[in-house]
């Protein structure tokens, strides 16, 4: 399984952006996904995931409310709305994908990830 993330850029606070994250090698769209966020120095964090059925999701406390995550399986990619965005938000921001033990489910371990994207960047100027 391989995920190839993009959609990253600078933009200034208060802007948008949508990420995108397309899976190839998978044999069926019975895959959670997440997103993660990392700045140097810090350990990566848990942005938002999203189960692969039923549209099940979860968004960290920073993200609430400004971020959606959400996904088209017929073309295997998972998207990270990104709106109202801040200067905290910069980062570089990796998608990653796993099995799906039921169809509801989703998860915001990063140690529940399987596989990882490159990461795309992410700079919010104030």
């Amino acid at each position: 399984v391989q995920l190839q993330a993009f959609g990253g850029g600078l933009v200034q606070a208060g802007s948008s952006l949508r990420l995108s994250c397309v899976a190839s090698g998978r044999t069926s769209n019975k895959y959670a996904e997440g997103w993660f966020r990392q700045v140097p120095g810090k350990d990566r964090e848990f942005v938002a995931a999203i189960s692969w059925s039923f549209g099940r999701t979860s968004y960290a406390d920073s993200v609430k409310g400004r971020f959606t995550i959400s996904r088209d399986n017929a073309k295997n990619t998972v998207y990270l709305q990104m709106n109202s965005l801040k200067p905290d938000d910069t980062a570089v921001y990796y998608c990653a994908t796993r099995i799906a033990y039921s169809s509801a489910a989703y998860y915001t371990r990063e140690d529940e990830y399987i596989y990882w994207g490159q990461g795309t960047q992410v700079t919010v100027s104030s």
